[in-house]
């Protein structure tokens, strides 16, 4: 085959793999990235590769022009590049999957994530208004003894005291607030598996304990330091509970309402996405555990520095969760 006929038989084939390597070879992630490409198929890639072997070969073997084998030469070795470059270390694939996959993945739950916000926090805000209409409410959800240590802790008069402890209590109260944290978003995910009624159960009861407890606080005027306290670390663990909660609802869903599929296979897809939708709860709840332990529980800092952090965490959180693996995807 003359030079001229091998040139424009395989010319466009060329500049296709040449256009993928351009667009997806900045990196292990955009080289498995699909969205908005319309070239060649990233599955389809190796055999293209191993074309690209064999015109090299067959290039050199009839003497064609160092022109068309340097190029040749050049898209092998791009490729072998992309294709055999050693996997990247697993603190970035899981600093990658906090920062990008998991707010997807979260986005991708988006009726579920919805209904679950609604189950939580409109039980918590009807309930916390309606404590402050009708005070004798918080004695049907909470004994005399509960009451009395939630006013006891939040008491302006002695919220300094209790909330200055030293380095080993920290320590201690941050193990302890993982715990129920953890095992909080862990009820209200697993609860799913009671075709979502359990999720549901779980997401009212916490958000009316939320709500009576701090309209009760509210309504007897220790509002100021329970509002210090749970204003640092709020944003991740609310967020990461209403998550959670999203992740049990598609569990529920799969087995009441599979679809096409087999109710097993329904289950076991939504257990997958659950499972990695628990990766990054786990994270937001050790983050808020550790705020809770370390920062809330500070009573030294002034009042504008803690509300300012406060707010400043719920906007970090929102929009990382709203923005977060967006657009084109970049090198890890």
């Amino acid at each position: 085959m003359r030079q001229e006929t091998f040139i424009a038989r395989h010319a466009a084939e060329w500049d296709a793999f040449e256009a993928w390597l351009d667009a997806r070879g900045g990196s292990p992630r955009r080289a498995r990235a699909t969205r908005g490409w319309t070239g060649i198929a990233d599955e389809d890639v190796p055999a293209r590769y191993r074309r690209i072997c064999q015109q090299l070969a067959l290039a050199r073997r009839r003497g064609y022009s160092p022109q068309v084998t340097a190029r040749l030469q050049a898209l092998m070795q791009a490729g072998h590049n992309v294709l055999y470059r050693p996997p990247p270390p697993p603190w970035r694939r899981a600093l990658w999957f906090l920062l990008a996959d998991f707010p997807r993945l979260v986005r991708a739950q988006r009726g579920c994530l919805w209904a679950s916000l609604a189950l939580f926090a409109l039980p918590m805000v009807a309930f916390y208004v309606a404590v402050l209409q009708w005070p004798d409410i918080v004695h049907s959800v909470f004994q005399p003894q509960q009451l009395a240590e939630f006013e006891a802790m939040y008491d302006p008069a002695a919220a300094d005291v209790a909330f200055n402890r030293d380095s080993q209590s920290d320590m201690q109260m941050f193990g302890f607030y993982i715990w129920n944290n953890v095992s909080i978003g862990f009820r209200t995910f697993a609860s799913g598996l009671l075709a979502g009624i359990g999720t549901a159960v779980v997401l009212v009861s916490n958000g009316m304990i939320f709500g009576v407890v701090a309209g009760h606080l509210q309504e007897i005027g220790h509002g100021g330091p329970f509002w210090r306290f749970v204003v640092g670390h709020s944003a991740p663990e609310l967020s990461a509970i209403v998550i959670a909660g999203a992740a049990g609802l598609r569990l529920g869903l799969a087995l009441v309402a599979p679809g096409r599929m087999r109710r097993i296979d329904a289950l076991i897809a939504a257990g997958r996405v659950g499972g990695k939708l628990c990766l990054g709860i786990l994270a937001m709840l050790v983050f808020a555990a550790f705020v809770e332990a370390f920062w809330s529980s500070t009573g030294s800092i002034p009042d504008p520095v803690k509300f300012g952090v406060g707010g400043g965490l719920w906007l970090l959180t929102l929009l990382w969760l709203w923005r977060g693996g967006r657009g084109d995807v970049h090198a890890r």
